[in-house]
C-alpha cells in the first residue's frame, strides 16, 4: 500500500487528535501523509445549534473519502451524527480518554465557588441544561471558539468561566488550566465524548485491516450503547442529551452500566435514568434505555408544562 492520506480537520485539537493515530500507524508499518481539511463548523462563526450542529465538522472530511482524495479520516466520535453514511464505515474506535467535561474558572474557583450570578461559556445545550438544573444561580452564556479561544474568554476577565471537554485539554497538554474535574453525577457528557472515529471507505479492506490495530473492544461497546441511545431519543450533539456507558463486572462477566440525562435548557427538567446490560449488545442496552427516558417524559421536552417537574437538587 502507497502512503495512507490521512484526512482531518485543521484545528489544533484536531491535528494534535490525528497526529496521534498517524502515529499509531506508522508505529504498525504503514506511511501515513496528514491533509487538512477545511469544514464549514471551521470557517461559521455561528453557534452549532444555527449552523447545523451534528456533522458541520464531518461533512467535508466524508466527502474527501468519498471522493477518494483521501483513505482514512480521524473524528472526535461526539461529532458524527448517528445515522450511517452511505458507503463509509466507522473501521476503529481507539481507547477512549476521560470523557468527563472541566471547569476552567478565575482565580481556581470550583463551580460550587462560583459566587452567583457568575457568567459561565459554553455553546452546548446539554451542559447549559444540566448547569441550570444544579440551581447554582450562574448565568450561561453562548460561546464558539477554539480551545485557545474560549481560555482567553476567562483570562481577559469576559466571562467567569468555561466549560470544556477534558479530553481536548488533556490531548492538548493543557490540563494546568483545570480548576474542577466534573463529576457526571453533576454533569454527563456528550455521546461519545472522548473517543476517536477512524473512518474510511467500506469497500477499501486493504485501508479497513491496516486501521483494525487501533480498536479498542470497551471504548466500541461504550461509545456503541451511548449513541444507540441518542439515535432512539432522535437527537443530535446539540440537544440537551447527556450520556456514559461505562464496562463493569457482573455477576456472570463483563457488563455495560449506561446512565443518560435529557432535560430542558432552563434547567426546569432533569430526567436521568441508568440501565445495566449485556456487554455483547450495547445497542439494545441503548435502545431500552432510551425507551425508559422518552416513557418517562422525554418525548415531550418540547412541552414542558406537560412533564411533572421536580425542583432542581441544590449541589452538596
Amino acid at each position: 500500500m502507497t502512503a495512507l492520506r490521512l484526512g482531518t480537520r485543521r484545528s489544533a485539537l484536531a491535528t494534535t487528535q490525528s497526529g496521534w493515530v498517524a502515529d499509531q500507524l506508522r508505529a504498525a508499518g504503514h506511511d501515513v501523509e496528514l491533509v487538512e481539511i477545511t469544514t464549514e463548523g471551521d470557517v461559521s462563526g455561528g453557534l452549532l445549534t444555527a449552523i447545523g450542529g451534528t456533522g458541520v465538522f464531518a461533512a467535508a472530511i466524508r466527502k474527501a473519502l468519498t471522493d477518494g482524495r483521501v483513505d482514512v479520516a480521524v473524528h472526535s466520535l461526539k461529532d458524527l451524527p448517528t445515522a450511517p453514511e452511505p458507503g463509509l464505515v466507522v473501521a476503529a474506535v481507539p481507547a477512549r480518554e476521560d470523557s468527563r467535561d472541566v471547569l476552567v474558572a478565575r482565580d481556581g474557583l470550583t463551580l460550587g465557588e462560583l459566587p452567583i450570578g457568575s457568567v459561565v461559556g459554553t455553546g452546548s445545550p446539554r451542559r447549559t441544561a444540566q448547569l441550570a438544573a444544579l440551581g447554582l444561580g450562574l448565568e450561561i452564556r453562548p460561546i464558539r471558539g477554539n480551545v485557545d479561544t474560549r481560555l482567553r474568554l476567562v483570562s481577559s476577565g469576559e466571562v467567569d468561566a468555561v466549560i470544556l471537554a477534558r479530553a481536548g485539554l488533556a490531548r492538548l497538554g493543557r490540563l494546568d488550566v483545570v480548576t474542577e474535574v466534573l463529576d457526571p453525577i453533576q454533569v454527563l457528557p456528550a455521546p461519545g465524548q472522548g473517543a476517536l472515529a477512524v473512518e474510511c471507505r467500506a469497500d477499501r479492506p486493504d485501508v479497513l485491516e491496516a486501521v483494525s490495530v487501533l480498536e479498542d473492544a470497551d471504548t466500541r461497546a461504550s461509545i456503541t450503547a451511548e449513541r444507540a441511545l441518542l439515535a432512539a431519543l432522535e437527537a443530535g450533539c446539540t440537544a440537551p442529551v447527556g450520556a456514559l456507558a461505562e464496562v463493569v463486572d457482573g455477576e456472570e462477566g463483563l457488563e455495560l452500566s449506561l446512565r443518560a440525562f435529557a432535560g430542558t435548557e432552563d434547567g426546569r427538567i432533569d430526567l436521568r435514568r441508568s440501565l445495566t446490560g449485556r456487554y455483547d449488545d450495547p445497542e439494545s442496552l441503548g435502545r431500552r434505555l432510551a425507551q425508559i427516558l422518552l416513557e418517562d417524559g422525554a418525548a415531550d421536552l418540547d412541552r414542558p408544562s406537560t412533564i411533572a417537574s421536580r425542583p432542581p437538587e441544590p449541589v452538596s
